[in-house]
């Protein structure tokens, strides 16, 4: 997908100070917790500090005054700020991508309202209305149905037997920016890409965005109703529910036969255990351990506790108004 480039040219590129060897070839930017040799990845958030101690990435960019308490096994590059160097090296990368495309054929249309890129791959029994778009590289399988207005950008995958309702949008750019020291952001390209695993319904307007690196995952069976947003990177178990309006915020896990009601919501960067239930217009706002639980209110608590204090706090407001 990338070409290959070394850690000393990475280096320079970003402004970087280098701790291993110069030689070392990466091909592409990777998630930290999902790198494989040849991927170049970055450490910023404390959350994540105990990937990078047994990392298979080949470099590491990590910030200058940050010290390990263990040896790193990647070649590493010290910047000054490694959130924001990453920003300019996906952004890199994607000027490369785009100089690659340049210059090539995409497009075949299927019919006058209906838009197909060459390089996508679709299976055999799969129906797709007008007014759809499908991108370059997309592979969508069989028996699947994309109803009117449905759009997926490159590189996304669908698996088979997946329903995609009216105006759902699979793979449009993750919500990245670096803050500058202007006060302004920088655009973070989104260089990942979505992958919708067998037997997924997708409801009308809602949006699955695509990973800043790796995939977003929607796991086999999962079905999410209308007007939902999943964020970047996210990933969701099999055989997960969400009612309409439901929103998972970047990087958060969300375990396998879990069912979320309206306009429920869970922060970034959290896990939420198997079969967890959350009541609707409740926030889960940090790590849900115990599987099999209901959760209730913001921050949504375990339900017996959650009617325990809510029958307080109705006391505390009959004394109150008696007063």
């Amino acid at each position: 997908m990338f070409m290959e480039i070394t850690a000393q040219y990475l280096a320079e590129l970003l402004g970087g100070e280098i701790q291993g060897d110069p030689k070392t070839v990466v091909t592409g930017p990777a998630r930290i917790e999902q790198a494989r040799k040849g991927d170049v990845c970055f450490f910023a958030n404390p959350k994540y500090e105990h990937y990078i101690y047994d990392t298979r990435a080949s470099v590491l960019l990590i910030n200058k005054d940050f010290q390990p308490k263990a040896p790193i096994p990647a070649t590493v590059i010290r910047v000054d700020d490694a959130y924001r160097a990453v920003s300019v090296l996906l952004d890199f990368y994607a000027r490369l991508r785009r100089t690659r495309k340049r210059g090539n054929r995409f497009w075949a249309r299927l019919s006058f309202r209906r838009s197909v890129a060459c390089s996508a791959r679709i299976g055999k029994g799969t129906y797709i209305y007008p007014q759809v778009y499908v991108g370059p590289n997309v592979k969508i399988g069989s028996d699947c149905i994309l109803y009117p207005g449905v759009r997926i950008y490159h590189d996304c995958e669908i698996g088979d037997r997946c329903i995609l309702h009216a105006g759902a949008v699979i793979g449009a750019d993750g919500f990245g920016f670096a803050p500058q020291e202007d006060g302004s952001y920088r655009k973070i390209p989104q260089l990942g890409n979505v992958v919708v695993e067998d037997d997924v319904e997708i409801g009308a307007n809602a949006t699955v965005d695509r990973a800043t690196m790796g995939s977003t995952r929607i796991h086999r069976g999962v079905k999410i109703d209308n007007l939902c947003q999943v964020a970047h990177n996210v990933e969701v178990g099999e055989d997960t529910v969400m009612a309409a309006m439901t929103g998972i915020a970047g990087s958060t896990r969300i375990g396998r036969g879990c069912k979320f009601g309206g306009q429920s919501g869970v922060n970034g960067h959290v896990t939420v255990a198997d079969g967890t239930t959350l009541a609707a217009q409740s926030g889960i706002i940090a790590n849900i351990t115990q599987p099999d639980t209901t959760l209730v209110g913001y921050p949504a608590l375990e339900y017996g506790t959650y009617m325990r204090a809510y029958a307080l706090f109705r006391r505390s407001g009959t004394k109150s108004g008696s007063k």
